[in-house]
């Protein structure tokens, strides 16, 4: 591809090589491979349940592992609230007030409607402040709704009449409400954090955030900061990176040629959380906790979370220690009985070897399983599948004929193996915690585990024209594809997203 002198000067600036623009056009032209799924991975066979007795032990770990090592909690909070908000936005954008409308309105009182919004307006938990907001402006809102001037109640919520929510990040919305004090789902991580992340004296936290929003963060984290290290009587770091731009991917048109603006320049799209990689490999520390920005919970229903988050990363420093061990066994001379142990012990960790694999020499056998377990390693939460199946854990067929567990969506997963998809008995509700330092106290450099023939290939529109985006793999599954992986389950009860506005609604997030 030949690129102009003002695409390189982009290029330059953005620290993109243009081989990765070759390689990106490449992945347009030939797409993504699927995975090859082997079977769902379930309850003894690639998800552990931590019975009651392994408890004690999964604890001491962790307390003794947060003593001796850096704990972190990252969270990617780069997302707006424009998708939480969506319903709102096309309700204001065409409803116009008439007759037949309203009684369409008032007929529709399903849960999730927009009758059953302003129906529960006032138990929302930003109704104080869009009502002040309103009330500073001389309107009343209950005089407002029983006018029926839903749009403009609406344009106070979503534009910047008012909350602004339509150009806020999700992290920054009214979450939940305490006696004195509303909090922000970036409130609920920082509590969150301070429950678990931290050596008694200190409880560290990283923020990936979008580069318009940082400046939002920072104030709020001012506001707050004191109140929480009151109530935990612990000090916070916390600290904020953004999406580097030389992972932001180039775009098509529907014509196949590299889209570009009125201007003539070349768009860039972000890359998708896989790019945050990155940013993982970035920080310093030796134990770190992923969990989205909108899965949190009140104080009140927190203590599943809490006692889950231990007892994953108590199984990480366990197995850990295991590896560890392994591997300074490896590097002496080891017997036989020594290999056969260790060869047992790899499907622990989320690998199977192909049936029949036989070694030049015992040199290759022994570099072989060196390498298999000299690798990051992440535990990952699995919640039981109650509704309708989605991407969840599974042991997925490699090259070389092995199997290793991996956490696949359902873009990923061929029609001929959707079937697969019914049988999977658990799904991945993005609870990580990650071990990414190795067996000498080396940082591992995280980009060389992705697999970079994941990624997916999406049809999207700007400004109205039609266009193909290309996302890198996805942080959880081809950015973490070479990682050795155990998957532990999980209550239902840690796992309660805010997807859309209503799911705020939701008893589990009532105070």
């Amino acid at each position: 591809m030949d690129y102009t002198k003002e695409d390189l000067k982009v290029f330059k600036h953005r620290d993109i090589k243009p081989e990765q623009i070759d390689r990106q056009l490449a992945n347009f032209e030939k797409g993504f491979d699927y995975v090859d799924l082997s079977e769902p991975a379930t309850i003894g066979n690639g998800i552990i349940r931590i019975e009651a007795e392994d408890e004690e032990r999964l604890n001491a770990n962790f307390d003794k592992a947060r003593q001796e090592c850096e704990l972190l909690k990252m969270v990617p909070a780069s997302g707006s609230a424009t998708r939480m908000f969506k319903d709102l936005f096309t309700f204001m954008d065409t409803y116009t007030g008439t007759e037949e409308e309203f009684l369409e309105f008032v007929q529709d009182k399903g849960a999730g409607t927009m009758h059953d919004f302003f129906l529960k307006l006032d138990e929302l938990p930003f109704y104080n402040r869009l009502s002040a907001a309103l009330w500073n402006d001389g309107k009343d809102i209950d005089k407002m709704i029983a006018k029926r001037q839903f749009n403009e109640i609406l344009s106070y919520i979503l534009t910047d009449k008012g909350l602004n929510y339509g150009n806020t990040p999700k992290g920054l919305v009214d979450f939940h409400i305490y006696r004195d004090f509303v909090r922000t789902a970036f409130d609920e991580h920082i509590v969150e954090g301070g429950m678990y992340c931290n050596n008694g004296k200190i409880a560290r936290l990283h923020f990936t955030v979008s580069e318009e929003y940082i400046n939002l963060f920072k104030e709020r984290l001012k506001k707050v900061t004191k109140v929480f290290e009151k109530m935990f009587n612990i000090k916070y770091e916390v600290t904020f990176s953004i999406q580097k731009p030389s992972t932001d991917t180039v775009s098509l048109t529907d014509k196949g040629e590299l889209l570009r603006d009125s201007e003539g320049k070349l768009v860039f799209r972000p890359g998708g959380h896989g790019a945050l990689i990155y940013n993982l490999n970035e920080l310093k520390a030796d134990i770190i906790f992923i969990k989205n920005i909108d899965n949190v919970i009140p104080d009140r229903a927190k203590g599943d979370t809490i006692k889950y988050k231990r007892l994953l990363a108590g199984t990480l420093v366990e197995l850990q220690e295991k590896i560890f061990s392994y591997l300074s066994m490896l590097d002496k001379k080891p017997t036989e009985e020594q290999l056969r142990e260790i060869e047992a012990f790899m499907g622990q960790i989320g690998y199977k070897e192909a049936e029949g694999k036989t070694y030049k020499d015992p040199k290759e056998r022994i570099k072989h399983l060196h390498q298999l377990l000299d690798r990051p390693i992440r535990v990952c939460g699995m919640v039981k599948n109650e509704g309708e199946p989605g991407g969840g854990p599974f042991w997925v067929r490699e090259a070389d004929g092995g199997e290793s567990l991996q956490i696949a969506e359902s873009s990923q997963i061929a029609p001929q193996q959707k079937g697969l998809m019914t049988a999977a008995t658990h799904f991945n509700p993005v609870d990580l915690v990650c071990g990414v330092r190795d067996y000498l106290g080396r940082k591992f450099d995280l980009t060389r585990y992705v697999d970079p023939q994941t990624g997916f290939i999406s049809s999207k529109s700007q400004q109205g024209r039609p266009l193909k985006a290309l996302e890198l793999p996805g942080l959880w599954n081809g950015a973490m594809a070479r990682w050795n992986t155990v998957f532990v389950e999980v209550p239902i009860s840690t796992f309660s997203p805010v997807k859309v506005v209503g799911d705020l609604l939701r008893p589990q997030h009532r105070n």
